[in-house]
């Protein structure tokens, strides 16, 4: 099995599209009004618009009522982006911090209240890790 994919609902695609393109630095493909995705190395975030949760089983999905799960980037340099990212992103959790594990991280909100996180390893086993883990001629 291998994770392609992760989607968000939403009520709004074209403003949640544009806060990941300004976030991820990617370019959207947009499928149609109602699907965008931004295409990773390794997978895709999908958009989807309210109307798209129909197809699949009506009511089983609901925009900005995500509690429990983080989106996750890995980046080159956290500390740069948010630099970056100072005075787009409207809700930061926290600043850069080194975690326990190895990664230093920024945590925040999207438009929708999804958790974001970007990340960085910088201890030798995270680096280690993320170095080993990567496809084959993906970028870091």
């Amino acid at each position: 099995m291998n994770l392609v994919s992760i989607r968000i609902i939403t009520d709004d695609v074209a403003r949640l599209v544009a806060f990941y393109e300004r976030v991820t630095e990617v370019r959207a493909s947009w499928l149609n009004e109602d699907f965008a995705e931004l295409r990773g190395a390794s997978a895709t975030l999908a958009i989807g618009s309210t109307r798209t949760v129909a197809l699949f089983a009506p009511g089983s999905a609901f925009p900005a009522d995500n509690r429990s799960a983080i989106i996750e980037f890995l980046v080159d340099d956290v500390d740069s982006a948010y630099e970056r990212l100072t005075g787009f992103v409207e809700d930061f959790v926290n600043e850069p911090t080194t975690m326990p594990w190895g990664n230093r991280a920024l945590l925040f909100r999207d438009p929708d209240g999804n958790l974001v996180n970007l990340f960085t390893p910088v201890t030798p086993a995270a680096i280690e890790k993320f170095t080993r883990s990567r496809p084959h001629g993906s970028p870091r």
